[in-house]
């Protein structure tokens, strides 16, 4: 009997000053599927949407989010436009986006299934940021 096709589930995000809350969105999306690639956002694509540059260089942030065991593979999101052209070059079969972008994103169902998962509460990068910076 021939074994069930591969799912390769996609996520991104930044992941600068990476916490639990990054680490169980990554476990939750890899359980979606049999292979994880998670794109890691450019410094210059962070700068742009964000405002500000992250802690940690979008090098460190790769080799961080490559390192965990659940993460297949890891690439570079260079752009917020180019997410189909991501979606497709991976092969695709599932998105996953927290929960915050609800309905963004749904424009990509005609390639793939298209998730999005509760945040962790009382967690954000921005949250932990703000707290070190009070503390110093």
């Amino acid at each position: 009997m021939p074994s069930p096709p591969s799912r390769t589930v996609l996520t991104f995000g930044t992941f600068d000053v990476f916490h639990v809350g990054h680490l169980r969105v990554i476990e939750r999306a890899a359980a979606l599927g049999d292979r994880l690639v998670v794109g890691v956002s450019a410094d210059a694509l962070n700068l742009s949407k964000k405002g500000r540059e992250p802690v940690f260089s979008q090098a460190e942030r790769l080799a961080i989010v490559a390192a965990l065991r659940d993460v297949d593979a890891v690439f570079l999101e260079e752009s917020l436009e180019l997410k189909r052209q991501y979606l497709v070059e991976h092969g695709a079969d599932v998105l996953v986006m927290g929960d915050d972008w609800a309905g963004r994103f749904d424009e990509f169902r005609d390639v793939c299934e298209v998730v999005y998962l509760p945040r962790t509460p009382a967690i954000s990068t921005t949250a932990l940021i703000e707290k070190i910076a009070a503390a110093t």
